[in-house]
């Protein structure tokens, strides 16, 4: 029993022994840790825009990955240059040193974050360091201060307007180059062309001719010369007395010839028939019997045929003037043909050329904007003017860019009221434009309380303006024009000089000016110090993305001027 007891005395002395032998490793461990790693800058205090060194060292072993902080992990300072790690070999460990270039364009004091560093499965963080910046001081004893400079007149830039309007007229001649050569003009005809137009009579004259030189005859080339010599007497044939001679058997042929010669349709001999059969029957066996005539023979067939060709032309009437008109009314309904086929062409080239036109500028530039170029979009027109207006509103004034000058406009503020509040208004807008921009500035009449602290806090309670019930009050008034389903959000608005304001925007169905209801949004910018409220407000359809941008550069361009400075 009394040795059970000891052991378990031994057991419970050995537990405590290695808990608090594991605590101590640990603290050790952890302190050794966070040993390794240190930060240091170079300078406590930079002026606006000087760079600033920020250093990482860690002393690790050889077998430790070690991971910097990357990316802009040190804001409110920007990290302009992140310089190149410099190791350094100590026996087994590194020590390693990363540089990182920051600054800061805005005086004030900042605090560079803790910075998170991995080695190997551990995580760290660095301390935190203040740095100050100062702004830049400007000796006036050695640098006198001058007198704003007046307004100069400059002349505009050159614009290149005659350079894109040069580019299309040449587009256009080479266009009509191109049309005119391979459509309107009269093209050299070619020796067929020629031969094709010349009456039926002459060109078998002529077929005649071309055969004598073909050489058909000293070559033995006997069937390929009776076929050339029946397919001219059976074109002359089929063009002037039977117009199926060319796909007619022989004795089809004849058999048409005493028909016509019956009908006294023509006035041919039995002989002149006989003369074609034989010349044609003699072919036949040339071609299809493998007869071979002599070459005398074939010549006579040949001033046979040129014989006949000169009877059947005797003996056919002469055209009647109906007959004449009807030809002379059939080559004008050729000519007119040929002019609409040409018409035709010419309009698909162009309206392909001008797809092809409005697809390679679609691609490049956007369907949209091309179609907007071509048929006009007044706020495209606004957004490319060049001449946007910056001008002062107001006292003390609201500078605003805007795509033209605001005008003023009447302001219906009771008599009663008159004295106690000055109110500006301009504004521009109309039914040919997709937006509204109105700067509304209001001054109401200070009063002195009359004595004491408590009474001067009280009456600056009174004078201090609520944004949030401006912006409701016009929220009002949107809806008691019928405007609906509303859409409200709240943020902060910082101008580009640093003015704080209160934004008010979002979505409603706005009413046009022919009744219907459009998709629109709408921005309500509110500024206020004591006794003066700032108004900013703009409207604008929601599907106009042109609008879009014109309004985003708006908002970017809007600045106040102090009330204090105005009075100094």
């Amino acid at each position: 029993m009394i040795n059970y007891k000891l052991r378990i005395k031994n057991l419970s002395v050995s537990k405590y022994r290695t808990i608090v032998l594991s605590l101590c490793f640990a603290l050790l461990s952890f302190f050794s840790f966070a040993q390794k790693i240190s930060t240091s800058i170079d300078s406590t205090s930079i002026k606006i825009g000087e760079e600033l060194i920020y250093q990482i060292e860690v002393d690790v072993d050889t077998s430790s990955l070690v991971v910097f902080p990357e990316g802009q992990t040190f804001l409110p300072l920007e990290m302009i240059e992140s310089y190149k790690v410099d190791a350094t070999k100590l026996g087994d460990r590194f020590k390693l040193i990363k540089k990182y270039g920051l600054t800061q364009f805005d005086s004030g004091t900042y605090t560079i974050p803790r910075q998170k560093i991995l080695i190997g499965d551990y995580e760290t963080f660095t301390d935190s360091l203040k740095v100050q910046v100062r702004t830049i001081e400007v000796d006036t004893t050695q640098q006198p201060l001058y007198s704003i400079k007046p307004i100069i007149e400059v002349d505009k830039s050159p614009s290149k307007w005659w350079l894109y309007l040069l580019l299309i007229l040449l587009a256009l001649a080479l266009i009509t180059l191109l049309l005119y050569w391979f459509i309107w003009r009269e093209k050299p005809l070619t020796e067929e062309e020629k031969v094709a137009l010349l009456p039926p009579y002459e060109r078998a004259k002529l077929a005649l001719v071309e055969l004598d030189k073909s050489g058909y005859l000293e070559n033995e080339e006997i069937k390929e010369y009776y076929s050339e010599l029946t397919g001219i007497i059976r074109t002359y044939l089929d063009e002037k007395v039977y117009d199926h001679a060319l796909e007619s058997t022989t004795e089809e042929l004849i058999n048409r010839l005493n028909l016509l010669k019956d009908g006294n349709q023509i006035d041919i001999s039995k002989e002149d028939i006989n003369n074609i059969d034989t010349i044609l029957r003699r072919a036949d066996l040339v071609k299809f019997a493998k007869s071979k005539p002599d070459k005398e023979l074939a010549k006579m067939d040949r001033n046979t045929i040129d014989m006949e060709i000169d009877n059947v032309k005797e003996s056919l009437p002469e055209p009647t003037e109906e007959e004449l008109l009807a030809d002379l009314k059939y080559q004008e309904e050729l000519e007119e043909k040929k002019r609409k086929r040409k018409i035709t062409i010419t309009v698909a080239a162009s309206i392909l050329i001008l797809i092809a036109t409005y697809i390679g500028f679609g691609m490049h530039y956007g369907f949209t904007y091309i179609k907007d170029t071509i048929f006009g979009n007044s706020s495209l027109e606004l957004l490319e003017e060049k001449d946007w207006v910056t001008s002062e509103y107001g006292a003390p004034g609201v500078i605003i860019t805007t795509p033209k000058v605001l005008e003023r406009k009447p302001n219906n503020i009771p008599e009663h009221l008159k004295t106690q509040m000055q109110v500006a208004t301009f504004g521009y807008g109309n039914a040919n434009t997709n937006f509204d921009i109105l700067v509304i500035s209001k001054k109401m009449a200070s009063t002195e309380p009359p004595g004491g602290h408590d009474q001067e806090q009280t009456k600056e309670d009174e004078n201090k303006i609520d944004l949030i019930q401006v912006a409701e009050a016009h929220l009002k008034n949107f809806e008691s024009r019928g405007v609906k389903n509303i859409i409200i959000k709240n943020e902060q608005f910082i101008t580009p000089n640093g003015q704080e304001g209160l934004k008010t925007y979002g979505t409603g169905d706005f009413v046009t000016e022919n009744g219907n209801e459009e998709r629109g949004k709408y921005v309500i910018l509110g500024f206020t110090t004591e006794n003066l409220l700032q108004e900013v407000i703009l409207v604008w359809k929601e599907d106009d993305v042109y609008a879009d941008q014109i309004m985003e550069r708006v908002l970017n361009s809007i600045e106040l001027i102090k009330l204090e400075e105005d009075e100094e």
